[in-house]
């Protein structure tokens, strides 16, 4: 649930102060928190249908294959446009047009397309992915992916649903008989227990290990219990704010690479159903017996 004695709506003043918990007007808050959420993520993946397997124009961040396209652009700007309607004071970090800052305990982080290049090859495996921080730790998020038509959204403490309706993490119990997920970034990790030597490692001892494209329907899928548990070694923020807050309120566990609490402003990520946690831990970090 959102939880807060000060927040700020981006009225006149800036600030709404309530001076002890006042549950109506915190109520309010979650609720015009969620209606802008959920309509800017609507309005953003119409951007994505309407551009969807059309000639697009196509520039290049890091990495040859490291896309943005045109749609990439609107879908963002038709997102600011609508945060900014209801909470004009609330910081904005975005992955194309960076970091918006404002004096703000509410942050809104945002990917526009996630698995752009998918988006870009016409495959149906893409995504408008928007989380909401307050104080340090994120408390909402939806994740939309028009073309299979499922919508995700979690708000903490409240559960997770995917097209409104309750989802929950798989029971599976052992690593080795689950059903794995991962990516690859776009610029090679030279690094002990990087992408290819974790992901070699893995299927050698026969585990199936699915790679997307993108990290936000990932983390969703675990979410849902289509995938037991998933890592990567080098996301940004807004591949995995909204998502992380989905995995949890179904009942998932989201860390670090060694098992650590988990920040979306450090690279690396395991999501998994928490029952096969630990071990797919051991096995990224090689404490197992090969």
């Amino acid at each position: 649930m959102c939880d807060a004695t000060k927040a700020d709506s981006g009225n006149a003043a800036g600030i709404i102060k309530i001076s002890a918990p006042s549950y109506k007007s915190l109520n309010y808050l979650c609720g015009m928190l969620k209606e802008t959420l959920i309509k800017a993520t609507n309005e953003a993946a119409k951007v994505l249908t309407a551009y969807f397997n059309q000639p697009l124009v196509i520039t290049h961040k890091e990495g040859v294959n490291n896309l943005v396209t045109e749609a990439d652009h609107k879908s963002e700007a038709v997102i600011i446009g609508i945060i900014k309607e209801s909470f004009p004071g609330h910081h904005i970090l975005t992955e194309e047009s960076g970091d918006l800052s404002q004096e703000s305990e509410y942050k809104w982080i945002i990917d526009p397309i996630d698995g752009t290049v998918n988006f870009a090859n016409g495959l149906p495996i893409c995504c408008v992915s928007i989380g909401i921080e307050h104080r340090g730790k994120m408390i909402m998020g939806a994740v939309y992916n028009p073309f299979m038509n499922e919508f995700f959204f979690a708000e903490r403490g409240a559960g997770a649903t995917l097209n409104d309706k309750p989802i929950h993490v798989s029971e599976k119990s052992e690593a080795m008989k689950s059903c794995l997920a991962t990516g690859f970034p776009y610029t090679y990790l030279d690094m002990p227990n990087g992408p290819l030597g974790v992901f070699s490692r893995l299927i050698r001892k026969g585990i199936p290990v699915r790679r997307l494209g993108s990290a936000a329907i990932d983390l969703c899928w675990v979410a849902a219990g289509r995938f037991d548990g998933f890592y990567e070694h080098k996301l940004q923020a807004w591949d995995s704010a909204a998502g992380i807050v989905i995995v949890e309120e179904a009942g998932g566990r989201v860390t670090d690479l060694k098992g650590n609490e988990y920040s979306p402003y450090q690279p690396g990520i395991i999501a998994t159903n928490g029952r096969i946690h630990d071990e797919l831990c051991r096995w990224i970090n090689t404490e197992v017996e090969m």
